[in-house]
């Protein structure tokens, strides 16, 4: 055994300090439940290999604490380079897109210069073209003024215009005078001509054919005091009474002469002519030789010469029939017809002859058909 003074001597190695130890439980210290012995000879050697030991494991503590800091940063810079990384990739993605979206543009950039190039040839054309137009009107204007100039002159449309006005006063006094000679007129109840209790079996003078147009009372109309009956569908008898046949007859031939007069001042060639013959007059139609069902099965055999032939129909009443001067009547009207619409004027119906010349005479003595617009 040792002494005891030599172990005195030992020295004692230094307290630990406060922070360097840490009290632990018995259950979590490593070999508590079988403790190494030592014997007291080697306890100063062992001391001092735990307190070398110690010493040693500050330094490793602290080595470890720098490399961990170290690798703590090394981390951190890669978790930002990654991130840079990413945002970079990204950044030329973006760069691609519009890389290519810039690609797209000039392209469509390249082929709208190629349409504003062709449109500006087409457009260039189009300026040529609207310039020897623009000469030509201007040529065409410089002709029109020119003609103006002639026109307003004294021998121009002036002239021509005062020619036409004395013209249609010409035709205006030479009709008056016909309306003069044949008077259309209404008929009075105490005229000799009208008898409004004499009925036949073809004349009711209570419905006579022709009223005053656009008049407050409707009384019949007739020429020098002489009506137009209204036909009947009945045929006439041999006994019957001859009297009204001849005052009709009368009538027609007045209003035949009056029209065939008043086409030929007015210059109008009538559609249907007229044959005058006093209270014998005919109307005159130009109907095709043929029947109408036959008429294109033999058209080219026939010669011109031949395919029309000129029919007459009555103007009067002198017979067992009265369709064919029924006929009659109605050409002479579409005559009237005719000569209304060469002065702009409508009819009034197919069963006014006498309105319908009265409406003639009355527009043609208006002031309104003298004067040009």
């Amino acid at each position: 055994m040792e002494d005891p003074a030599s172990s005195s001597a030992t020295p004692d190695p230094p307290p630990p300090e406060d922070d360097s130890w840490v009290l632990l439980p018995a259950s979590e210290v490593e070999g508590a439940r079988a403790p190494k012995v030592f014997h007291w000879e080697d306890l100063q050697q062992e001391l001092a290999r735990l307190w070398s030991l110690s010493s040693a494991l500050q330094p490793a503590r602290d080595r470890k604490a720098h490399l961990t800091a170290r690798l703590e940063s090394a981390l951190e810079a890669r978790r930002e380079f990654v991130q840079q990384d990413n945002e970079l990739a990204e950044m030329r993605q973006k760069l691609q897109g519009h890389a290519d979206h810039i690609g797209n543009l000039k392209i469509r950039t390249k082929e709208m210069s190629e349409d504003v190039e062709d449109q500006r040839e087409q457009l260039c054309v189009k300026i040529r073209t609207l310039s020897v137009a623009s000469k030509t009107l201007e040529a065409a204007c410089s002709k029109l003024e020119e003609a103006n100039k002639l026109l307003s002159g004294e021998n121009g449309g002036g002239q021509l215009k005062n020619l036409e006005q004395k013209l249609r006063m010409r035709q205006q006094h030479m009709i008056t005078q016909v309306a003069q000679i044949y008077p259309v007129r209404p008929l009075d109840e105490q005229s000799p001509g009208h008898k409004p209790g004499l009925t036949s079996n073809i004349v009711k003078t209570g419905n006579a054919e022709s009223m005053l147009p656009n008049g407050s009372q409707s009384r019949p109309l007739g020429i020098l005091d002489l009506q137009l009956s209204k036909l009947s569908v009945k045929k006439t008898g041999y006994f019957s009474d001859k009297t009204e046949f001849q005052k009709s007859s009368t009538v027609l031939g007045y209003a035949a002469h009056a029209v065939s007069l008043i086409a030929s001042y007015l210059n109008v060639p009538l559609r249907y002519p007229l044959r005058f013959g006093g209270s014998r007059s005919y109307v005159l139609d130009h109907a095709p030789s043929v029947e109408p069902s036959s008429m294109t099965a033999v058209v080219s055999s026939v010669p011109p010469s031949t395919r029309m032939r000129t029919m007459e129909f009555p103007l009067f009443f002198d017979g067992q029939e009265t369709t064919r001067s029924a006929y009659a009547i109605f050409l002479l009207n579409k005559d009237i017809e005719q000569l209304l619409n060469y002065i702009g004027a409508e009819s009034l119906g197919p069963r006014h002859v006498l309105a319908n010349l009265k409406q003639l005479t009355t527009i043609i003595q208006s002031q309104q058909y003298v004067s040009i617009d």
